[in-house]
């Protein structure tokens, strides 16, 4: 197994990735009984040396739903019946997922709303409450 490059942030090294292979499950009669294609890849982000402590923060803080207690990444691919391609988009997906949680949003800028949206927003309430008074009770003019 090779490093694994995560965007331009940084580059895992190959003794921090963990590799599993066991049997996928589901339709495939006696090759998928037979043949380990299911590929499991994990990477710790609390022991990895890699990150930075701000990027290990955000790893940690971004991909908390898929962590284990340990603090392992896992991904699991059994999308094909080649292990080979199952591990390299097993590879693929750990390094989309760890970019997009790198990535950092940009701040919101705050501002005023316009005239016209002003404008339209006060029509739309008279209007609504024009329907609403219309509904009250009839009266009779006798």
């Amino acid at each position: 197994m090779s490093e694994l490059q995560v965007g331009t942030h940084f580059v895992i090294p190959a003794g921090e990735l963990r590799e599993q292979v066991s049997t996928s499950g589901g339709p495939g009669g006696q090759h998928a009984n037979k043949t380990s294609t299911r590929v499991t890849l994990r990477w710790n982000v609390n022991e990895s040396t890699v990150p930075s402590a701000s990027q290990k923060a955000r790893l940690l803080e971004r991909l908390a739903s898929r962590l284990t207690k340990d603090g392992d990444v896992l991904v699991q691919v059994d999308e094909t019946r080649s292990q080979s391609e199952n591990r390299l988009r097993a590879r693929q997906r750990l390094a989309a997922m760890l970019t997009s949680a790198l990535v950092r949003a940009k701040p919101r800028k705050a501002t005023r709303p316009t005239r016209a949206s002003q404008r339209r927003r006060v029509d739309k309430k008279k209007r609504r409450g024009a329907i609403k008074r219309g509904r009250g009770r009839v009266q009779n003019d006798d």
